[in-house]
C-alpha cells in the first residue's frame, strides 16, 4: 500500500509538473516586439492544455497541440512601453518591462559580433554618455551549433538595455545602427543578434537550401559521420592517442621562471618590435616564445597606477610587469590594453615580460598598434629592441592542420570546423527564432568566404530568400556591410578575392529590398576587426532608412551602371549619384585593360554628373574596366557629393 501511495504521489507530480506551460528565451523580460505587424508568441505545455495570453487589455486563447506546441497571435500594435504579458495555464508567467517598436536581426560573423568594449580606443567619450533603455540587444550564444535538426530554442540569452553596466558587451556595429534609428525615429529599437566569429555564409542556411548545393550536403554527412564515430570512441584508444601526443609535446622551458624581474637574459638574443618573426630571420613558427624590456621609468611615474598596452598580437599572450602577472589575451584579435597596478613601477629599471604562444600563422606583434607604458599624461614608448627566447618549439612535432587563418577564411582543404558547417547556425540560431516578427536583417559577413566569391553570388541570394521565406514576410528588407578594405597595399593591379567578394556583393543588390554600406575607407590594413563602426553604423542606418522606412534619401556612393566603349576610352555611368559625382578630385583606383585582360593604372575623370571616361595612352583598344580592385584599395576616391564612396566594381 504504501508503494502505491508513493507511485501515485510521484505520478501525480510528474503530470502537474509536465502541465507547466513554458516559453522560448526570447520571449522574455525586456523584450521589444516588432510594431504593427501580427505577433506571434509561441511555446511548449501539456498536450491538449490551454493557455490564454494577456497583453494590453486583451486575451488570447489557444491550446496545446498533441505534441505540446502552442501558438497564438496578438493583433499589431502601436510603438510604445513599457508592458506586462502574462501567460496563463496550469502555471502562470509574467514577463515585464515589454517594448513595441523595431527588431532587427544582426547576424554574420566577427565584425558583428565584435563588442562596444573593443572600440573604446576610438570612441570612449561617445560610449561614457551612452544611457538609452529604449535601445535593447539580445546576444545568442555561440557555443552550440546542430546539423541534424533545427533547435526549438535558442541556447540562451537575455534582454538587455543600452545602459553604463550594460553597454560593452552590445554589439558595437548594431549599437550604432540602432542609435542612428532612434535619433530618427524615436521608438523602441531591439537587436537580436545572432552572430558567431569565423562562420561562413552556409552555415547560416537551412537544410532545404543547402540541398541546392551537393558539395554541402557532402559536407554535412562527413561530418555527421566523423561526430557519431567519436561520441563511439569517446574514451577509447583514439583519445588516449590523443592524449600521449600533447604529453609529447616539448614543454615550455620558461614556464616557471622566465617572467621574473630578476631573470639573466645574457644568452637571449634580439629582435626589434613591433614586427612578425617570419620578417625577423627568426626560424621559429608554432610553440611558446619569450619577450623581455627593460625601461627606465622616471620617478613621476613611479608608484603610480596606469595602463600597459601591448598593440595587438599573434596569437595569445601573457604580460608581466616586475615579475607581476598584468593580464592575458588569448587570441589575436583584441587589443592588450593591461592595468597597471598602483606601486608595481619603481624608479629606474623595470622589466616588461610577454609570454607568446604561436600558432605558425605569422605569429608576432602586429605592426602600426600601440605599444607603450601609461602613466596618466606620461608615456614610454616600448617598440624598439627587444630580448627573446624560444620556451618550446612545435615546429618540428606534428600538429593537427589549424582550423582557420587569422583572415578568417574557409578552404575545403582543411579540416572542418563542425559548428562551420552547413546549416549548423541556422538550426541553432536563427531557427528557434523565426516566429519572431522582424522589421528586417543587418548582416556583416564575407572574410570567410573569400576566394570562393562565384559561389556567394549565388549563396547570397538563396540565404536572402531562405530567411524571407522563412521568417514569413517576401519583402523582408536586408542591408548588409560590403568587406572593408583589408592587408598591405599593393602598387601594381593584380588578382584579389577580396575585390571578387566585394564585386559579389555590389551585384547581390539586384535583389529588391536590399541596401549595402560600403566600407572600403573604413578599414584597417593591419586588423580584420576595423574600428570605426559608428560610422559604418550610420551608412547601414541611412540604407535601411531608405529600404526599410521608406525614405527618399542619398544613402550609397556611385554605383556602376553601364559602360561603353569610345575610341580608345571607357565611357562609365553610374547610378546613386546623388548631386552628382564629386569632381574636385584627381581620381586614383581605376584600371583598364585591352584584349589581353592586362590590367594597367588608368587615368578617369568626370564627364557629367553620373558619368566617368577611363582611359591608358598605352591602351588602344580598351575591353573592361576595374576600380578599386585590391584587398587594400586605399588610393580609391571616387565619391558623390554627398561623400558617400563608390562600391568597387568590374564591367561585365
Amino acid at each position: 500500500m504504501k508503494n502505491l501511495i508513493t507511485f501515485l504521489t510521484l505520478f501525480l507530480l510528474a503530470t502537474c509538473l509536465s502541465g507547466q506551460v513554458s516559453l522560448p528565451k526570447i520571449i522574455s523580460d525586456g523584450m521589444v516586439l516588432q510594431r504593427d505587424t501580427p505577433l506571434k508568441i509561441w511555446g511548449w505545455a501539456s498536450p491538449n492544455e490551454k493557455i490564454t495570453v494577456s497583453f494590453n487589455g486583451f486575451d488570447h486563447e489557444t491550446t496545446a497541440d498533441r505534441n505540446g506546441n502552442w501558438q497564438t497571435v496578438i493583433h499589431e500594435q502601436k510603438a510604445g512601453g513599457p508592458y506586462s504579458m502574462t501567460i496563463t495555464a496550469s502555471n502562470s508567467i509574467t514577463i515585464n518591462d515589454i517594448l513595441i517598436g523595431d527588431v532587427w536581426l544582426c547576424s554574420g560573423q566577427s565584425n558583428m559580433e565584435l563588442q562596444i568594449s573593443r572600440v573604446m580606443d576610438m570612441f570612449a567619450d561617445d560610449i561614457k554618455k551612452i544611457n538609452n533603455p529604449y535601445i535593447r540587444h539580445y546576444k545568442t550564444p555561440t557555443h552550440r551549433y546542430s546539423y541534424e535538426q533545427p533547435e526549438q530554442d535558442l541556447p540562451g540569452g537575455e534582454w538587455k538595455s543600452a545602459t553604463p553596466e550594460n553597454i560593452m558587451n552590445f554589439s558595437a556595429l548594431a549599437y550604432f545602427f540602432a542609435e542612428n534609428l532612434y535619433n530618427k525615429y524615436k521608438i523602441p529599437i531591439g537587436l537580436f543578434n545572432s552572430s558567431v566569429g569565423g562562420s561562413p555564409a552556409e552555415a547560416w542556411i537551412s537544410i532545404e537550401t543547402a540541398k541546392r548545393y551537393p558539395e554541402y550536403i557532402e559536407s554535412l554527412d562527413k561530418l555527421i559521420a566523423i561526430e557519431k564515430t567519436r561520441q563511439e570512441n569517446k574514451g577509447n584508444q583514439a583519445d588516449e592517442n590523443f592524449r600521449r601526443f600533447m604529453e609529447s609535446m616539448p614543454k615550455d622551458a620558461g614556464l616557471s621562471k622566465w617572467h621574473k624581474a630578476d631573470v639573466d637574459d645574457s644568452d637571449w638574443d634580439e629582435i626589434s618590435l613591433p614586427g612578425y618573426w617570419k620578417d625577423k630571420d627568426i626560424d621559429f613558427g608554432s610553440g611558446v616564445i619569450w619577450l623581455r624590456k627593460e625601461i627606465e621609468v622616471p620617478p613621476s611615474m613611479a608608484g603610480k597606477e596606469g595602463i600597459l598596452r601591448l598593440g595587438c598580437i599573434v596569437n595569445s599572450d601573457s604580460a608581466f610587469i616586475n615579475g607581476a602577472y598584468a593580464g592575458n589575451i588569448t587570441y589575436q584579435y583584441p587589443p592588450r590594453i593591461y592595468p597597471v597596478k598602483e606601486g608595481l613601477l619603481k624608479e629606474g629599471k623595470n622589466v616588461i615580460t610577454v609570454r607568446i604562444v604561436s600558432s605558425g600563422f605569422g605569429g608576432g606583434f602586429v605592426e602600426e598598434k600601440p605599444y607603450k607604458l601609461i602613466v596618466g599624461d606620461e608615456t614610454i614608448d616600448l617598440t624598439g629592441q627587444w630580448k627573446y627566447k624560444v620556451g618550446a618549439d612545435y615546429s618540428k612535432a606534428i600538429l593537427p592542420a589549424a582550423s582557420t587563418p587569422p583572415s578568417e577564411s574557409t578552404n575545403r582543404n582543411m579540416p572542418p570546423i563542425i559548428r562551420y558547417t552547413p546549416v549548423g547556425l541556422y538550426n541553432s540560431m536563427i531557427a528557434p527564432a523565426i516566429n519572431t516578427s522582424i522589421k528586417g536583417v543587418i548582416w556583416y559577413q564575407g572574410e570567410s568566404n573569400t576566394g570562393r566569391a562565384n559561389e556567394y553570388e549565388k549563396l547570397m541570394s538563396d540565404l536572402i530568400a531562405d530567411w524571407r521565406d522563412k521568417f514569413d514576410n517576401p519583402q523582408l528588407p536586408f542591408i548588409y556591410v560590403q568587406l572593408a578594405n583589408f592587408m598591405k597595399v599593393q602598387k601594381a593591379p593584380m588578382e584579389s578575392g577580396w575585390a571578387e567578394l566585394r564585386n559579389v556583393q555590389r551585384k547581390t543588390l539586384y535583389i529588391p529590398n536590399t541596401g549595402m554600406a560600403v566600407a572600403i575607407d573604413l578599414g584597417e590594413w593591419n586588423d580584420i576587426h576595423p574600428l570605426n563602426k559608428k560610422e559604418l553604423g550610420r551608412r547601414l542606418a541611412l540604407e535601411a532608412q531608405r529600404v526599410a522606412y521608406g525614405e527618399s534619401l542619398v544613402s550609397q556612393g556611385p554605383l556602376y551602371k553601364s559602360m561603353e566603349i569610345k575610341n580608345n576610352s571607357i565611357i562609365l555611368t553610374f547610378t546613386s549619384v546623388g548631386s552628382g559625382i564629386y569632381t574636385n578630385l584627381d581620381l586614383h583606383g581605376f584600371a583598364i585593360a585591352g584584349e589581353d585582360g592586362k590590367y594597367e593604372w588608368a587615368n578617369a575623370v568626370v564627364i557629367a554628373k553620373d558619368k566617368i571616361k577611363v582611359w591608358n595612352n598605352s591602351i588602344k583598344s580598351p575591353v573592361k574596366v576595374r576600380y578599386a580592385w585590391a584587398d587594400n584599395p586605399d588610393d580609391a576616391n571616387l565619391k558623390n557629393k554627398e561623400g558617400f564612396p563608390a562600391s568597387p566594381f568590374q564591367t561585365e
